[in-house]
């Protein structure tokens, strides 16, 4: 797995982990990686090809050892933008499950980081995604 293959195995951790992979999130995932080098650069074959490694990865080990194999493979400040981007993601459908917490908060345990920066990013996500002007 390459750096650039690890970031995008966070990424669909994020999305599948709840076992329901559905079309916001697939959306929110792909805006996501689109923006961003290398993937911007990707030709649709090859940002298929990538993916299809990573659905044989988790199908067979799972949303934890995709996470546990592709974290070490990224630096402290990928991780941190990993970790952003799958709270993002797991806030896509504006449902945030026990599994998905649970994801997040594995994770972040996880990463090189001190556990209060994870937190923080983990904090920061929710409160954009936070509906406060609900009734």
């Amino acid at each position: 797995m390459t750096p650039s293959e690890a970031f995008a195995a966070i990424a669909l951790a994020a999305v599948a982990c709840d076992g329901a992979l559905d079309r916001e999130e697939a959306h929110a995932l792909r805006q996501q990686l689109e923006k961003r080098s290398p993937y911007r650069d990707l030709s649709e074959v090859a940002m298929g090809q990538m993916f299809d490694g990573l659905l044989t990865t988790l199908r067979r080990d799972g949303w934890e050892a995709l996470i546990s194999e592709a974290i070490p493979l990224l630096t402290p400040p990928q991780q941190e933008t990993a970790l952003a981007m799958a709270a993002q993601l797991v806030h896509a459908d504006r449902v945030v499950t026990a599994t998905e917490q649970d994801m997040l908060q594995r994770m972040a345990g996880e990463l090189q980081l001190p556990a209060d920066r994870s937190q923080q990013i983990l904090d920061v996500i929710a409160l954009l995604h936070r509906d406060s002007l609900a009734s």
